[in-house]
């Protein structure tokens, strides 16, 4: 069974460090509310790709379901990597405390349809659909700051990259990028918003290897 060690405590400090630090930042820029002109442009070069990416897109979101995690820990038990079934179930409650109990209490910033597009639901005839594509049923309007699906999909992506071996590793952190994209790509979320949840998805993450890093010291020191 592969786990963290204590080799590993001093990459996971400074992922958790960095992490933070970009959440931190992100969440500064967006807590004025407003989308400012280069992460504008930014929405605009990835929602205005061709249209013939939305199917494989609309699958890479998937990647930040809320299931994914519960998926991943059944497949982690299946292979007998009790500490990785456990840490995904824990990363579960961790990520909806931080996302909806300290995040979003702290910072209120509308989806793209609203900051970006100017949508208002009290005159939606307004709504001037050539500003950006809003593809299949993603909100116009409501909280988007951070994007959960970025959370869960890079807080997947941390906690394998402990125990998959050598290139393996990195399909995950590709299957996280390429969800962020998604997100962005759909319509649903500006892209701070997804730079800020992959940061606390890798943050949730980060604790949960050292806690179980010192666990296992603790355990070793007991004899």
């Amino acid at each position: 069974m592969t786990t963290p060690t204590t080799d590993d405590r001093r990459l996971w400090l400074i992922a958790f460090a960095i992490a933070v630090t970009i959440a931190l930042v992100a969440g500064l820029v967006a807590s004025t509310g407003e989308v400012p002109g280069w992460e504008q442009s930014i929405f605009h070069a990835i929602n205005g790709l061709p249209d013939w990416l939305e199917q494989p897109m609309w699958v890479f979101q998937l990647a930040g379901l809320l299931l994914v995690p519960l998926v991943v820990a059944v497949i982690a038990a299946a292979f007998k990597q009790w500490w990785l079934a456990i840490a995904l179930v824990v990363f579960i409650p961790l990520k909806l405390l931080v996302e909806k109990g300290v995040v979003k209490q702290l910072v209120e910033r509308e989806r793209p349809g609203t900051t970006i597009c100017g949508y208002d639901a009290a005159d939606p005839e307004a709504f001037d659909v050539s500003c950006g594509q809003f593809r299949g049923d993603v909100p116009l309007e409501g909280l988007s700051f951070v994007s959960g699906h970025a959370i869960i999909a890079w807080g997947v992506a941390a906690l394998l990259w402990v125990v998959l071996p050598g290139r393996w590793r990195w399909v995950p952190v590709g299957i996280a990028a390429l969800n962020a994209i998604a997100r962005v790509y759909l319509g649903a979320h500006n892209p701070l918003d997804v730079v800020g949840g992959g940061a606390i998805g890798v943050a949730i993450a980060a604790l949960l290897i050292l806690a179980v890093e010192l666990i296992q010291r603790r355990r070793s020191a007991d004899g």
